[in-house]
C-alpha cells in the first residue's frame, strides 16, 4: 500500500528514539502496536462481509436463473400439452365422422399389399425346389473332383474279411 523501505522505517525508529526517549519509547511502539492490529482487523472483517455479501448476491441471481429456466419449461410443457391434446380431440372427431359414415359398412376393407406392387408379385413368386440329396453318403475321406464334389467315378470297393 505505502511504499515504505526499510531505510525509511530505521530513519523513523530512530526519529523517535531521539523525540520521545528510551522511557517511553517502548509504549509508544506497543499503542502503535495496537492501532495497527485493531485498524488490519477491521479492515479484514470488512472485507469478509463484503465476499459474504457478494456470494450470496451470486446464489440469489443462480437461483432467479433456475426459476426463470424452470418457469420457461413449465411454460413449454404446457404449451406441447395443449398442442397434443388438441391433436387428440381433432383424431378423436375424425374418427367419429369415419364411425358415423353409413357407407363405411359397405366399403371392401383392402388387406395386404397393393396390387402391382414389388410386395404383391413376391407373394405369387414359386420358390425354387430343392436339390435331391444323394443318393449315397460321400465319403469325407476323399479327395473332391475337379468341380468341387465327390469324384466322379466311386473308388473300387474292397471285399470285406469273412471275421
Amino acid at each position: 500500500m505505502f511504499d515504505i523501505g526499510f531505510s525509511e522505517l530505521l530513519v523513523i525508529a530512530v526519529v523517535a528514539l531521539v523525540v520521545l526517549g528510551p522511557e517511553r519509547l517502548p509504549k509508544a511502539a506497543r499503542f502503535a502496536g495496537l492501532w495497527v492490529r485493531r485498524a488490519r482487523n477491521q479492515w479484514d472483517s470488512v472485507k469478509q462481509e463484503l465476499e459474504r455479501e457478494l456470494h450470496a448476491d451470486e446464489i440469489k441471481r443462480q437461483f432467479r436463473e433456475a426459476q426463470d429456466s424452470v418457469r420457461d419449461t413449465e411454460a413449454q410443457l404446457r404449451a406441447s400439452g395443449e398442442a397434443v391434446r388438441r391433436e387428440a380431440e381433432q383424431m378423436r372427431g375424425q374418427v367419429q365422422r369415419h364411425d358415423d359414415a353409413p357407407n363405411a359398412a359397405d366399403e371392401p376393407v383392402m388387406t395386404g399389399p397393393a396390387p402391382g406392387s414389388p410386395a404383391s408379385v413376391a407373394q405369387h413368386v414359386v420358390a425354387a425346389e430343392p436339390e435331391p440329396e444323394p443318393a449315397e453318403p460321400r465319403d469325407a475321406m476323399a479327395p473332391p473332383g475337379i468341380d468341387g464334389q465327390a469324384p466322379r467315378d466311386p473308388p473300387p470297393s474292397t471285399p470285406e474279411a469273412p471275421r
